[in-house]
This record gives structure tokens, C-alpha cells and sequence, in this order.
């Protein structure tokens, strides 16, 4: 399916699942969040603004800092970039927006050409601090990625594209930072390392698959818990594009560059979620809504048919999921706490 069908079909559903799901889609008090925080057992609703592929970051500065792929701004009808932070993951302040789109040296529509996309549309955030400047890097709609870089500890702008239209395309990229070299890792799996002013590559792509199948389809991210190297891909339960269930799956490695072992289930609804350590050091990971029916019942979900199109039990908003991650006999092995992300549905097409 073309993207931009896909988009469609996307916004239909999530205006469905507004008005079919408002009730599921309340927040939970402040007493109540954080009794469930606390607890680290079950899938937590932390925030209702409309977002998809959320990306928390626990920055040195004691705050978490929230994006992800969002529409155009609420206020002034702007394409860009949003930000919010929180000191508990309880309370969100939105930050003011930290670029848009028009200000891109390489925007399609600067030069003639929109890649048969309408609108060019930001996809996927992410911001890192790296060193002691922050570095953003998102796709687009249009397939073109882009890496934003500034000059100071603080998350805001102005921004460089120290690469510009040279960066590429990149689908869903997202950093690792190995002994302080930055590595963007994107697709699923590629990696390739950066020099240290983000100016260019400092080596070669590196293409990369688990061993006994393809990962998936987006959504690649790599963490190190010992010294075993954790690589989280998204796909679709049944491995047919928005049929099924859109979970997370992971492989390990005693190498950045691989070889990577067999894929392995980490969470079922937890397709392009991103895994972050809070305060205490427990991992979380944080999920959305992405579906083409309402919101299911959680309770509902293990024994309903969802094989004939897109399902979820994540309403729309940010939602964290709590992991166990265990080091065990020399490897890591992933799994979502709250048992109705625990779990394969029965549409799963690889047995676990």
C-alpha cells in the first residue's frame, strides 16, 4: 500500500477511535499514576495528545522529554517538531515547538518536487544528547530523513543540517553511541557509523537480519545490557503489512555489527516503541495507538480473531509498558511485563 493511502486509512481510524474510544482514553489521576509508575506491572497511560512512534528521552538534567510523529500543530497549523518534558512521567509541559519543516534546506516543495506526497510530513523524532549538544534525526513521508544538530546542553534550537540533503533516506533513524562514536541505525537493520561533528560517514553501511528470519519492517532501535548488544524491530504479527497486531520483537549479538541470533517476541501491541530506563532504572517502553478499528479491550484481545486487519489495545496517546529485561546463561532475553502485551496472539505467524 502506497504511504500515502496508508496515512488515510490511518487518520479515518484514529478519528473513529476518538469518538468510539473516548472514555478508554482518560487519564488516570495523579495519585493513581503514580501508584501505577510505581508498581512497574502494568501498561500506563501517561499522555493524551494525539502521537504516534513516541520517544522518551531521561535526560542529565533530571527531566524526561517526550516526541513523536504528530499532525500539524493544534495552535498555528504548522509542520514541525514537538517537545514536551516531565519530572514523573505523571506532569507534561509542553515545550515550544523546536523546528518546523519550512525551515529545511532540502523541503521537496523548496525545489519544484513534493515526491508525490502532498505535504512533506516530519515521521519518527528522536533527540539525543550527545556530548554536550543535542542531535535530532526523523524520516518524512516523502521517504527523506533528515539530521538536525545544535550548540548547546539545552534542547532548543537554532538548528544545522550539517549534511542537508546529502543525509538520505533513512527509514525510522535512531542513534547508538558506542564509546562516544555515534552510530545511526535505521531500516531494519542498518548501521552506519557518523564522525564526530555529524558532518558525514565514518564508514561503511552495514546491512544485518537475525538468524533464522527477517525482523520486521521499521522501527529499529539497539541498546547494550552487559555486554550483549539488544536490537528492537517492528512487524506485524501476521507479516502482512496492517494485518494483525503491531508488536516488537528483538535478536542479540555479542557485536554492534552482528551476527545477531534468532528473533525473539518482546511485546505484543508494542510495534515502534521505544525502550528507556526511568529514574530508579527500570525499563519501560513506550507505546501508541496504531490500528485501523477502535480501541479493543484489553480483556477482549487474547481470544478475538485479530487477523483481518490492523487491532490494538492501546488508546490514542502515549502509553508505557513496563519490561523485564534479564541477563541470563551469557545472554538477554526481553518480555513486557503487563500480561496482555506479555503474550503472542494466536494470529502470530512465527511460534515462539
Amino acid at each position: 500500500m502506497k504511504k500515502l493511502a496508508i496515512a488515510a486509512v490511518l487518520a479515518a481510524a484514529l478519528t473513529l477511535s476518538a469518538q468510539d474510544s473516548a472514555s478508554e482514553r482518560s487519564l488516570l489521576s495523579k495519585t493513581e499514576l503514580r501508584q501505577a509508575l510505581k508498581a512497574h506491572d502494568r501498561a500506563v497511560h501517561i499522555h493524551d495528545h494525539w502521537i504516534r512512534d513516541p520517544f522518551i528521552y531521561l535526560n542529565d538534567d533530571g527531566y524526561y522529554y517526550l516526541t513523536g510523529t504528530t499532525l500539524k500543530s493544534e495552535d498555528d497549523g504548522v509542520i514541525g517538531i514537538p517537545a514536551w518534558r516531565s519530572e514523573n512521567l505523571i506532569t507534561w509541559e509542553k515545550l515550544p515547538r523546536l523546528w518546523k519543516m519550512t525551515d529545511s534546506s532540502w523541503l521537496p516543495e523548496k525545489h519544484g518536487g513534493r515526491h508525490n506526497v502532498p505535504e512533506t510530513l516530519v515521521w519518527a523524532p528522536e533527540f539525543y544528547k550527545i556530548g554536550n549538544r543535542w542531535v535530532i534525526t526523523h524520516t518524512t513521508n516523502a521517504g527523506v530523513a533528515n539530521l538536525l544538530v545544535n550548540d548547546s546542553p539545552e534542547l532548543k534550537g537554532p538548528w544545522t543540517e550539517p549534511m542537508a540533503a546529502d543525509f538520505g533516506k533513512h527509514h525510522d533513524p535512531a542513534f547508538y553511541i558506542e564509546d562516544g562514536k555515534p552510530w545511526l541505525v535505521w531500516g531494519v537493520l542498518d548501521l552506519r557509523e557518523m564522525k564526530p561533528d555529524f558532518s558525514g560517514w565514518a564508514g561503511p553501511q552495514i546491512s544485518l537480519a537475525p538468524s533464522d528470519r527477517k525482523m520486521g519492517h521499521e522501527g529499529s532501535y539497539i541498546i547494550k545490557i552487559g555486554q550483549k548488544y539488544v536490537w528492537f524491530g517492528t512487524a506485524w504479527s501476521t507479516d502482512t503489512m496492517r494485518h494483525g497486531t503491531y508488536n516488537l520483537y528483538y535478536a542479540t549479538s555479542d557485536s554492534l555489527t552482528g551476527p545477531y541470533g534468532e528473533r525473539r517476541f518482546a511485546g505484543r501491541f508494542l510495534g515502534h516503541g521505544t525502550p528507556f530506563q526511568d529514574k530508579q532504572g527500570r525499563w519501560w517502553c513506550t507505546e501508541f495507538y496504531n490500528a485501523n478499528k477502535p480501541t479493543v479491550p484489553a480483556d477482549k484481545a487474547a481470544s478475538m480473531d485479530l487477523s483481518d486487519t490492523a487491532y490494538t489495545i492501546n488508546p490514542i496517546g502515549t502509553t508505557i509498558v513496563p519490561l523485564e529485561i534479564e541477563e541470563r546463561d551469557g545472554d538477554v532475553f526481553v518480555r513486557a511485563k503487563d500480561p496482555h502485551y506479555a503474550n503472542p496472539g494466536p494470529e502470530e505467524v512465527q511460534q515462539f
